[in-house]
């Protein structure tokens, strides 16, 4: 997140190569820490006014990016909630009058076995993970399909491709979000709303230090079946979402679940031979 931080940013009538008539308005859940905040950090040090939304108030997040001179807000509240999220795309349509990226990032963990894993942990995952995303999109949706013009930006999780042990509520939710992020896709790509997913694999962030601490994997467990050999950095994640956020770049992808994972899905290689090509 230190290097976006440090990049030259929304320079005196000129943001990062585009004009203030043609700053585009991005909206980011879950942008109090990790990966939410730094995807936060680097699209507004490449021209977009950022709207932040966390449970909790993203105050550093905010911070960072006013102390660079980028136009942001926060927006607290629970996106499970659908009238927190209705009143904060009120509140951006209000001061800035158009919606042009979403990018559903808000997420919660839950390594457990299947058999216990209770209903309630259960549910609450998925209220989080992907029924949060769906009221985001549709209310983010409805302010891009009247400007005939958007993308949202779901970040998934290599979970939502593969199976992971020990995480049956999470790879449900990852899963779901990406069948939504396809039929969101199908559905408002005739009217110019993009809908596409980044599926890391494991990244350094406070969640990551967290599931950590519970004693089920280790540094050595990942970079070890990574064939790059390491974690994803948020940053990693970031340039991605910025790459699927800007129409000139990537304006006729839609419907894809793009992996971000140093090659941990492509790799069908047995433990030896993985580390040998070390």
């Amino acid at each position: 997140m230190s290097r976006a931080a440090k990049r030259p940013v929304c320079q005196s009538g000129r943001l990062d190569g585009y004009n203030r008539g043609a700053m585009r308005v991005a909206l980011i859940t879950g942008a109090a820490q990790g990966i939410g905040r730094c995807i936060a950090q680097t699209l507004g040090t490449r021209g977009y006014a950022v709207a932040l939304t966390d449970v909790r108030a993203p105050a550093d997040t905010l911070t960072s990016l006013r102390t660079a001179g980028c136009d942001a807000i926060e927006l607290v509240g629970d996106i499970t909630d659908e009238r927190v999220i209705e009143a904060g795309v009120g509140e951006i349509m209000s001061r800035w009058g158009r919606l042009d990226v979403l990018v559903n990032n808000a997420g919660v963990s839950c390594i457990r076995r299947a058999q216990d894993t209770s209903v309630e942990q259960f549910r609450r995952v998925l209220d989080v993970n992907l029924l949060g995303a769906f009221i985001a999109a549709r209310a983010a949706g409805a302010v891009m399909l009247a400007q005939r013009s958007g993308s949202i930006v779901n970040i998934a999780s290599i979970a939502g491709l593969v199976g992971i042990a020990d995480r049956v509520a999470y790879n449900a939710s990852k899963h779901g979000l990406i069948g939504m992020t396809r039929t969101l896709a199908a559905e408002w790509g005739g009217s110019g709303v993009r809908c596409n997913a980044v599926c890391p694999g494991w990244v350094k962030t406070e969640m990551d230090v967290a599931d950590q601490a519970g004693g089920s994997y280790t540094d050595a467990d990942i970079t070890d079946r990574v064939p790059m050999g390491r974690f994803a950095s948020p940053e990693d994640i970031a340039n991605a979402v910025s790459f699927l956020a800007d129409p000139a770049a990537s304006g006729f992808i839609n419907g894809q679940a793009i992996a971000v994972d140093g090659g941990w899905t492509a790799d069908g290689s047995w433990q030896n031979l993985r580390l040998q090509h070390r």
